[in-house]
């Protein structure tokens, strides 16, 4: 079980804590304590869904054309492959810092709406989790398992990033922390390929 379990949670948990828009707005948040547990719920649950219906759509194709979970296994591979070189590129160059927000506090719905535009109008959201987990999950026999791994990582990550947030702010206001975390990523994501490449 861990076999499965552990791959999907790793996988889920380096796509998700890249540096990006959704993130840097759940720590906004998390710095602010500004409903905080919606925010992150609605992090993972969407997350949730976009993870379960790539590793159903993907599983479901697997089984009905041959060819296709070698070509997806090499095609996963290849993306992790640009996805750590990219996190390395960022590790190497530094200089990124993400700091708190001023202002107002803001009503509930429109902070929501604002996140799941920051979501779903993400194409890089679809690639990471319908593409890149679906395809990797057809790599496995308890798919299921390796979704519930990615999908507990999703929402174990927001959630601590979001009530984090005061604890990490004095960490990531210095670029030197971006750069070490971007290079655990890229050594991830390159592990993760090679154990495709491998199979």
């Amino acid at each position: 079980m861990i076999d499965t379990f552990l791959p999907g949670y790793l996988l889920s948990l380096s796509l998700i804590v890249a540096i990006g828009a959704q993130n840097a707005f759940v720590l906004r948040q998390g710095l602010r304590r500004e409903h905080v547990f919606w925010v992150c719920l609605t992090c993972g649950t969407s997350d949730a869904i976009l993870i379960a219906s790539g590793v159903a759509g993907f599983g479901a194709l697997a089984r009905s054309v041959p060819w296709f979970e070698t070509a997806m296994r090499y095609g996963g591979a290849a993306f992790l492959l640009w996805y750590g070189w990219r996190s390395a590129k960022s590790a190497w160059v530094g200089g990124q810092v993400l700091q708190a927000e001023e202002g107002g506090r803001k009503a509930l719905l429109p902070t929501l709406l604002t996140l799941l535009a920051l979501t779903w109008l993400n194409p890089h959201v679809y690639l990471d989790t319908v593409v890149l987990i679906g395809s990797i999950s057809a790599q496995y026999d308890n798919r299921v398992l390796f979704a519930a791994g990615a999908v507990l990582a999703s929402l174990s990550f927001f959630f601590a990033l979001g009530y984090g947030a005061r604890l990490l702010a004095p960490l990531f206001a210095r670029p030197v922390s971006w750069r070490i975390l971007d290079a655990l990523i890229a050594l991830t994501m390159w592990a993760i390929a090679a154990g495709l490449l491998l199979t």
